[in-house]
């Protein structure tokens, strides 16, 4: 998942009104290769006044870091800072988009397109940093400034995009584009401008902007609130335990580890389970306690709608209704036609459709599993039970134990995290795109558990900073994802610093990291998005990186999960942690095969929660549901789309949704639409030799380069050489669809 990976995009909502990047450099063309030379050497340089601003004040925000890169200085950063230099920040960009709009010279690309992207510098670098570290490192300060800050920075992004001046020089350079001498990256960056702000409300009434901005201010708190109360259930819903029966199954460092969190909480001789922000738990797989297991389940499944302080039913009611009322007064229908206007799909019949099309097959598909599930409970318990969610996750593994003679704690041995980074996520990219790493303890980082890596090109120049946070802790948000502290940019003249961030269980003081074959896979997923964002090789700040269609830019990322069984790289990085030997052939083969067992179950899981969003922002104003009426909404979204099979929960429930409620509205399809693309790649890595340089440089060359300079399916045809096909998809999935 990409979070916040263009804060351009993601603050503003459009390609080149607000740069959202930690940068420097000028605002002549002829002086971007300068700048890019200058970044090479060190930060940019600031005005005087803003150094002594900065120095005056203590604030590392008034001025560019002086760290490689630019990568923020955390160790100066603090809590106080955030608010004045957004203040300042949305103050001074007021001003530099009043000096454009105001312009009494006619509009050029140069004065207007290519000043917008330079604006705003001081609020990027501090609302970078701030949305990233509320996301990954929050506390009660930092929730407060967000309460605050997020219906003034939303005021501030509708100051600029609903500026009529503003919009009327952009409109005169898009009516005349043809006749402007344009390249192809200016010209598209020109007309996602233009789009953009149409988008945003610009040619509205100004008693429509009015509302419009009433709107925005709403959605901004009701986000907020919402993302909010996610973590605080996750962390209120952790299940307290009396006694260590209730985790029989468990190996010894589960155990230890469930006491430890317990004793993190002051529960002295409690075991704690902590939750992750999905409907199934981990835990569940090795639970032997029913009644545990059960327990567990429901607290996740009940989260956000238990009527506490963090019930978020109103809050889902409310963001769906305004945001079917802004689609409506911009001239869509349901908020769906006007989120996919700008993806790949275009249309939610062709969304809606694949989703229609997958769905039956794969419910029929964990139905068939469910069945062998059930006949293990039938052979194996002395008072056998029907099937349920909470045992899923447990039979599964008993079944695999006994058809495929495999057992997960068989293969955790073999996956010690920083062998899984260094020997296989650093190792595949060394030999696909023949970059290397080289660990940069002496940066400073948000919190201790965080690592920093220095990453080289193939000629051996420095060309980005990657941080891994990679373990789950109670101030960070589920789930994992990818963002960029600063984006590429030739203009800027800036280099990436992109960060990747998991949610591993830590272990026991002295115990190793041993992860899941679902972790690893997740560990090269997101490394998949970081390479999006360190190759990116584009001049302009808001077509940098990963800034392309949202379902689009889960392609790459899941490009990258191909390396993690590619047996080159697997033998290099499946290493017994005692041992150091390589995992055995036979076992991986049984892993592999394993694997296979449990599709229909992760696919309509997946498929639920992706038609559950759809059902959403498909609803016209008139058939949305109250806050008291979410959960029967839900249900009756499910079941008439045939999701009635109860053992398989949709993956996020509504009031845990982050995807839906979030950046993916009427977005979560992206992850299976994604993946036609996904299967079509990896089927031409395969054609054409696999693990070879000469493949990774194709790759980097016609698209994880490219950015968003280019029409999406463009940039896929131009590696592939033709269109996608889903049949490869289905043979991956073993989906069979009857025509």
């Amino acid at each position: 998942m990409v979070i916040n990976v263009n804060p351009t995009r993601t603050f503003l909502m459009s390609a080149a009104v607000l740069m959202l990047a930690a940068c420097g450099g000028n605002d002549q063309e002829s002086a971007a290769t300068d700048a890019a030379e200058a970044a090479k050497q060190g930060p940019a340089a600031t005005d005087k006044s803003e150094t002594a601003a900065a120095d005056a004040t203590g604030n590392p925000f008034y001025q560019v870091s002086t760290l490689q890169f630019q990568m923020p200085q955390f160790d100066l950063i603090k809590d106080e800072h955030f608010v004045p230099a957004m203040e300042r920040g949305m103050e001074e960009h007021l001003a530099e988009i009043e000096q454009i709009a105001n312009n009494p010279e006619p509009a050029t690309f140069d004065n207007t397109i290519v000043a917008m992207e330079l604006s705003g510098q001081l609020l990027g670098r501090v609302t970078t940093v701030f949305f990233s570290l509320t996301g990954a490192d929050t506390n009660d300060q930092r929730e407060a400034i967000q309460r605050q800050m997020s219906p003034k920075l939303s005021g501030h992004r509708d100051a600029i995009q609903l500026n009529p001046k503003l919009f009327a020089r952009i409109d005169k350079l898009y009516q005349t584009r043809a006749t402007l001498g344009l390249d192809a990256e200016q010209l598209r960056l020109l007309e996602e401008s233009h789009r953009d702000l149409v988008r945003a409300g610009a040619q509205l009434t100004e008693q429509q902007k009015v509302r419009l901005r009433e709107i925005n201010t709403e959605l901004a708190k009701l986000g907020t609130t919402f993302s909010q109360n996610v973590l605080k259930e996750v962390n209120a819903s952790a299940q307290v335990l009396d006694s260590p029966e209730q985790l029989a199954g468990g190996t010894d460092a589960q155990i230890e580890g469930a006491a430890d969190a317990a004793k993190e909480r002051d529960l002295q001789g409690k075991y704690v389970l902590p939750l992750m922000n999905y409907s199934s738990q981990p835990q569940l797989a090795w639970l032997a306690d029913r009644a545990t297991r059960e327990q567990l389940m429901q607290a996740s499944l009940t989260r956000g709608s238990r009527g506490n302080e963090f019930d978020n039913r109103q809050n889902v009611a409310d963001i769906v209704a305004l945001r079917t009322e802004k689609a409506n007064m911009l001239g869509y229908d349901t908020y769906a036609d006007y989120s996919l206007e700008v993806t790949t799909a275009k249309t939610v019949a062709a969304a809606s459709g694949m989703l229609a099309k997958l769905a039956p097959v794969a419910v029929a598909n964990a139905r068939k599993e469910g069945a062998v599930l059930q006949e293990m409970i039938n052979a194996t318990e002395a008072k056998p039970f029907q099937l349920q969610s909470w045992d899923w996750p447990y039979y599964t593994e008993k079944v695999r134990q006994q058809k495929y003679d495999f057992d997960e704690s068989e293969i955790k041995p073999y996956f010690e995290m920083n062998s899984v980074l260094t020997n296989g996520v650093f190792f595949a990219a060394e030999k696909l795109f023949g970059i290397t790493f080289k660990e940069r303890p002496d940066l400073p980082v948000y919190h201790p558990d965080v690592r920093v890596f220095e990453v080289f090109d193939h000629d051996g120049e420095a060309m980005a900073i990657f941080l891994a946070d990679f373990y789950a802790r109670p101030s960070k948000r589920g789930g994992a994802w990818m963002n960029a502290y600063v984006s590429q940019s030739g203009l800027m003249g800036t280099s990436p610093v992109v960060a990747n961030h998991l949610n591993i269980p830590k272990p026991p003081e002295g115990e190793p990291t041993l992860l899941t074959m679902d972790e690893v896979t997740t560990m090269f997923h997101e490394f998949g998005h970081a390479l999006h964002g360190m190759f990116s090789d584009v001049k302009y700040p808001s077509v940098s990186g990963t800034s392309v269609p949202r379902d689009f830019v889960e392609y790459p990322s899941q490009v990258n999960e191909m390396w993690a069984t590619w047996p080159e790289i697997l033998e290099h990085y499946a290493l017994h942690y005692k041992t150091g030997e390589r995992i055995p052939q036979a076992l991986l083969d049984k892993v592999i095969e394993a694997e296979k067992f449990n599709e229909g179950y992760r696919t309509t899981e997946y498929l639920a929660a992706s038609v559950l969003d759809m059902c959403y922002y498909t609803r016209t104003a008139d058939q949305l549901p109250s806050g008291d009426d979410i959960l029967a909404f839900e249900g009756k979204c499910l079941n008439d789309a045939g999701f009635d099979y109860a053992p398989v929960p949709t993956r996020y429930r509504s009031t845990y949704f982050s995807h839906s409620m979030g950046g993916y509205a009427a977005g979560y399809y992206s992850y299976i639409w994604s993946e036609v693309l996904d299967a079509e790649s990896v089927k031409w890595m395969h054609e054409h030799g696999g693990l070879k340089r000469a493949n990774g440089d194709h790759f980097r060359a016609t698209l994880l380069s490219r950015g968003g300079t280019k029409d999406a399916m463009e940039l896929f045809r131009d590696f592939a050489g033709k269109d996608p096909d889903i049949q490869p998809l289905l043979e991956r999935r073993g989906l069979i669809i009857e025509e």
